[in-house]
């Protein structure tokens, strides 16, 4: 749980910082991140003994989980401010329970519970009119960011301990298979006039998205998903979006509902109390 929360307070910054580069195009700005993400692991890699199969398993689930996820999570910043993109983040942990429950054939209710309680002290927090023009396809896309993200963190914390690999000699894999996803969509079109002209404070946003948010945040929610169970992995998907409010009051300097904010988070907190309950489902 250290670990989900460290990362959780990594990515608490990510939503206002990506919304300062998301004007430099979604592809540019998601292969930026997976790239360096991935320059951060690959030394790290050790593919030995993983067979050709796994190998594009491990990639293919990089591609879906930070890849896909990423293109459509920038994307979604055409259409919605940076706290609608917070607010919608909180289907996440439904995604994760749901796919979990599928791939066993079960579901797992008190871990449900949990998920739901925690969409809704998020939603709480964060809750503002939406009623937009474009709000839905907006939502749409981030439903389906959401979607990528759960399916592939529940994936790799089933299928990587029987690699009997740690999760650094496996990172570099993931961000190889969003990077290779992320560059081919973002070649034709990328802005290089623009980049060109990038000013420092522009390269600094886009360093902390890649080697920080995405590269160590990553790799720590990856390991640490491997440590706990669904319905806490579930109920840590949204602890990022509170801490978020906190970021853009405090170095964003935005408005913030403070009521909300301490409901919220009384009912997240209630979520992890409630998974933590009654032992093993």
């Amino acid at each position: 749980m250290i670990q989900l929360t460290l990362v959780s307070i990594l990515w608490a910054l990510s939503f206002g910082l990506t919304a300062q580069v998301a004007d430099l195009g979604t592809p540019f700005v998601t292969a930026v991140r997976t790239v360096l993400a991935a320059l951060v692991f690959l030394p790290f890699l050790d593919a030995r003994g993983l067979g050709r199969r796994r190998i594009l398993i491990f990639a293919g689930i990089g591609a879906l989980q930070f890849g896909l996820m990423y293109l459509l999570y920038i994307a979604s910043f055409r259409w919605l401010q940076s706290a609608e993109v917070a607010l919608f983040t909180v289907f996440t942990p439904l995604f994760v329970t749901l796919v979990d429950g599928l791939l066993e054939r079960r579901l797992r209710w008190r871990f449900l519970a949990a998920a739901g309680l925690a969409v809704a002290g998020t939603a709480i927090c964060v809750w503002t009119r939406l009623d937009r023009r474009g709000l839905l396809l907006g939502f749409l896309v981030m439903q389906g960011a959401n979607l990528c993200f759960a399916l592939g963190q529940v994936l790799y914390r089933r299928l990587a301990p029987a690699t009997g690999k740690r999760d650094v000699d496996l990172m570099g894999l993931l961000f190889l298979g969003a990077a290779v996803v992320a560059v081919a969509m973002a070649a034709p079109e990328a802005p290089w006039a623009r980049v060109a002209n990038l000013g420092l404070r522009q390269w600094g946003v886009l360093l902390y998205l890649g080697s920080v948010a995405s590269g160590l945040g990553f790799f720590l929610f990856n390991s640490g998903a491997r440590k706990t169970d669904i319905g806490t992995l579930a109920a840590f998907n949204n602890l990022k979006i509170p801490l978020a409010i906190l970021a853009s009051t405090l170095i964003f300097h935005e408005a913030v509902d403070w009521t909300r904010l301490v409901i919220g988070g009384a009912v997240l907190a209630l979520a992890l109390g409630l998974n933590g309950a009654g032992g093993p489902p």
